[in-house]
């Protein structure tokens, strides 16, 4: 059973991570404006992640026998001045989902609640690439910025993103 503390913990985290998902949507529809479709692959699938991820927060409460309560999503941003705002913003974004996770995980381990800190340990994992990801992207699209043909090379490179639903331990 969770605390009513760790409980509405994770509700937040359920939100946020679909939050998460309407963000990279509205990621992707901006760089679908931009003619950059191979970006907005690349997003569209990163806002797939984000449901997966919302949804084993979702599936873990009631298994600990919680009840979710869902809040609202709040409207994301939508306009950019550029490709390399979008992935300054989407950094600066996985490093706050980080954040949200480290504190989830802090009041776990403060109240000894050993199956959430081992549940939480994958989405820990998880925001090290999630960060490494963003963080490499930018750096190519900040190399690209004066170059519209190297731009449209990792255009066409993110165009190949495909989504892979999560593996399940049954």
């Amino acid at each position: 059973m969770l605390s009513k503390n760790l409980e509405n913990a994770i509700n937040n985290q359920v939100t946020f991570e679909l939050y998460s998902s309407y963000t990279y949507l509205a990621m992707a529809a901006y760089c679908e404006s931009i003619d950059l479709s191979g970006f907005a692959n690349f997003f569209r699938v990163q806002a797939k992640e984000e449901i997966d991820h919302g949804m084993k927060f979702y599936d873990y409460v009631f298994q600990k026998g919680g009840t979710v309560i869902l809040g609202q999503i709040d409207k994301p941003k939508e306009t950019y001045n550029d490709i390399i705002e979008v992935f300054e913003t989407g950094l600066a974004h996985e490093e706050l989902v980080t954040k949200k996770i480290y504190n989830i995980m802090d009041i776990a381990v403060s109240e000894k609640e050993h199956a959430t800190i081992s549940f939480l340990n994958w989405f820990v994992d998880e925001q090290v690439e999630e960060e490494d990801n963003f963080s490499t992207l930018l750096k190519k699209v900040k190399r690209c910025a004066d170059n519209p043909h190297a731009l449209y090379m990792l255009d066409d490179e993110l165009a190949q993103r495909v989504y892979v639903a999560p593996a399940t331990a049954e």
